[in-house]
């Protein structure tokens, strides 16, 4: 006797059903002339629902599931949904590029489900870590200096568990916006965990926690940044955003192993500190008319150098912005995106998705821009040197960066990297170098006599200066000095300032360049030409009370060779 299976028949007609519903979707993304997903086959990054609230997906019937840079893949039932047309208009004013596709119900619920995996603090909507408008005001208020911030911290340590964990992330990022920090370090040791801000270049203490709190502060953080909660032996690297008001900062976190956990770098993107304009470098006068001379011409190469964190592309940045007109078109390639600039076009690679700084390069050209910026020239793509080079000859201006610890050592980086010396020459137009120094406190910094040693060396470095008419005017008799107050948080020091040299390809330059010489010769060629050194200029600025000759010290060497 045959026995009728309710249950099989059910699931039949459920599966007949949804391919029905998956035909039609093919049919109606034509119709709609936009592509096609089963996001049932399609992985969905967490990165993508991150942009948009469940609550906002749901009423909308879309949902985000990818992201490649700037363009956002977006599943929809209809495109021409009032919801869809508003979330597209959010996400293209945020500078995204939204692609629609065509996706069917059981798709949607499939891709709607993978929010109950994503952990939201106060955010919901656009990727966002929303610190309510009154608690980020009332934390920006309040923490008016370290010691307010290291209180506060301490304050929601003392919390029940439950409570602390929940807030203790917001406290320790509005505090790092507070107080102008560039990274947020969060480093295990034997017995607790160790936080430090960056402040102005420097490291410096502000709290310790209890190895249980590290643990499930970690845990937090990583789900904020889209990182795995189960690797624990190799390096992760994730991001999320904050939105204070109408801005938006990003928080660029990396992880990596450690002896007793994975240690935690958090990096603060604040639009604010990154859009400096050109007269605010700090660039001495003469060499500030120089570029701004070669940063209009219509072709060749500029190049800043120096390592990570001094300040390369806030300079490039700041040129950008400097030569940006309604009849100019430029693009940026970087890694990321640290400041939206309007009215530029700007692309971040996605190394994971094969979308290199070559990869990206090859696509700006093809848009035949007047002006590339190129964020980096990495050691391990000689490729991307060669054709940013021929870039530069054939009918654009390119700025771009370089690690190394002086402008002199520019060329012969690129000629390992397998640029033609002969071509080289041709393309560059002028390389700059530089350092960040910590500008001394205007409410504390003191004057001291110049004498003894330091009198020594500042005096030996004035004596190399080509152009003595660049120290016209300068006193020679006292240096200022750090010494801390409320306003700078008892640094002795408050903002960071630009510390420059330049090389300019003249014929003598090209001569010794072509003659493979080493990074030293390069350097006594390019002292005729008179601009200052990076140490002259530094010791111009100790002298004008900018600085003190110690930071200075810090940060270059003022060793005066025998």
């Amino acid at each position: 006797m045959l026995q009728f299976d309710e249950e099989k028949r059910d699931r039949r007609v459920k599966e007949l059903k949804e391919q029905e519903e998956e035909e039609l979707a093919v049919l109606l993304a034509e119709k709609y002339n936009i592509g096609y997903k089963d996001l049932t086959l399609t992985s969905i990054e967490g990165d993508a629902l991150r942009l948009v609230s469940e609550e906002v997906a749901r009423k909308g019937n879309f949902v985000p599931f990818n992201t490649v840079g700037k363009r956002v893949d977006i599943g929809v039932l209809s495109p021409n949904n009032d919801e869809v047309k508003q979330v597209i208009a959010d996400l293209t004013e945020r500078g995204f590029k939204p692609e629609l596709f065509k996706v069917s119900t059981v798709s949607l619920e499939r891709a709607w489900e993978q929010y109950k995996d994503l952990s939201f603090a106060h955010e919901s909507r656009v990727g966002l870590l929303n610190i309510s408008n009154d608690e980020i005001k009332r934390i920006l208020a309040e923490v008016k200096d370290l010691a307010t911030l290291k209180a506060m911290i301490t304050e929601t340590l003392s919390l029940k568990k439950s409570s602390r964990i929940s807030r203790i992330v917001e406290v320790i990022v509005a505090g790092a916006l507070s107080t102008g920090a560039s990274d947020i370090h969060i480093e295990p040791e034997e017995d607790n965990a160790r936080l430090r801000f960056r402040l102005d270049g420097v490291l410096t203490d502000i709290a310790f926690f209890d190895k249980e709190t590290f643990g499930l502060l970690l845990s937090r953080i990583k789900l904020l940044s889209g990182l795995k909660l189960n690797i624990k032996t190799t390096s992760q690297d994730g991001r999320f955003t904050i939105k204070i008001d109408q801005q938006e900062i990003e928080i660029r976190t990396s992880l990596m192993p450690g002896v007793y956990s994975e240690s935690v770098v958090m990096r603060v993107l604040d639009p604010k500190t990154i859009g400096v304009s050109m007269e605010d470098l700090g660039i001495e006068h003469s060499l500030f008319q120089i570029l701004e001379k070669e940063i209009a011409r219509p072709t060749g190469m500029i190049l800043t150098t120096g390592p990570t964190g001094s300040g390369k592309t806030t300079t490039l940045y700041a040129f950008l912005k400097k030569i940006h007109t309604a009849d100019v078109k430029i693009i940026t390639i970087e890694n990321p995106i640290e400041y939206h600039l309007p009215g530029i076009v700007q692309t971040q690679i996605n190394e994971e998705a094969g979308y290199t700084f070559l990869e990206g390069l090859g696509s700006a050209l093809r848009h035949n821009p007047n002006v590339i910026m190129i964020g980096e020239i990495r050691d391990n793509e000689p490729e991307t040197a060669k054709t940013a080079i021929n870039a530069s000859l054939t009918g654009h201006i390119v700025f771009s960066t370089l690690h190394t610890n002086s402008a002199a050592g520019a060329f012969p980086r690129l000629v390992s990297l397998g640029v033609d010396p002969k071509v080289m020459v041709s393309a560059i137009n002028i390389v700059l170098g530089q350092r960040l120094v910590r500008v001394l406190c205007p409410e504390c910094k003191k004057e001291a006599p110049l004498t003894g040693e330091v009198k020594n060396v500042i005096d030996t470095i004035l004596a190399t200066v080509v152009r003595k008419e660049l120290l016209a005017g300068l006193q020679q008799e006292k240096v200022f000095e750090s010494v801390g107050c409320l306003a700078c948080s008892q640094t002795g020091f408050k903002g960071r300032v630009g510390v420059y040299e330049a090389i300019r390809m003249t014929e003598e330059i090209e001569k010794i360049v072509q003659e493979n010489r080493s990074e030293r010769e390069i350097q006594e060629v390019a002292m005729t030409q008179g601009i200052l050194t990076m140490r002259q200029d530094a010791i111009v600025k100790v002298l004008r009370g900018v600085t003190s000759f110690s930071e200075v010290g810090r940060v270059i060497d003022l060793q005066v060779k025998a």
